[in-house]
């Protein structure tokens, strides 16, 4: 698989790029740890900083991402 293809997926949804590099199990760790991290950050901060940190989690599983289709 294309390492930027994995990572843009991976940056759209954490943890599909993970999937189609081969590693299935990482790929909905990354995802459920995504659905997880968005529903307590957005429940305790709720404004800029919920984003930011999301943002920051989908940056790390898109270059994770990247890392393992190369």
């Amino acid at each position: 698989m294309n390492a930027i293809i994995a990572a843009i997926l991976s940056f759209i949804i954490p943890g599909l790029g993970q999937a189609l590099a081969g590693d299935i199990k990482k790929g909905i760790i990354f995802f459920v740890i995504a659905i997880v991290l968005a529903a307590i950050v957005s429940l305790i901060f709720r404004n800029w900083l919920a984003s930011i940190i999301n943002l920051a989690y989908a940056i790390y599983a898109a270059y994770d991402a990247y890392q393992m289709a190369q």
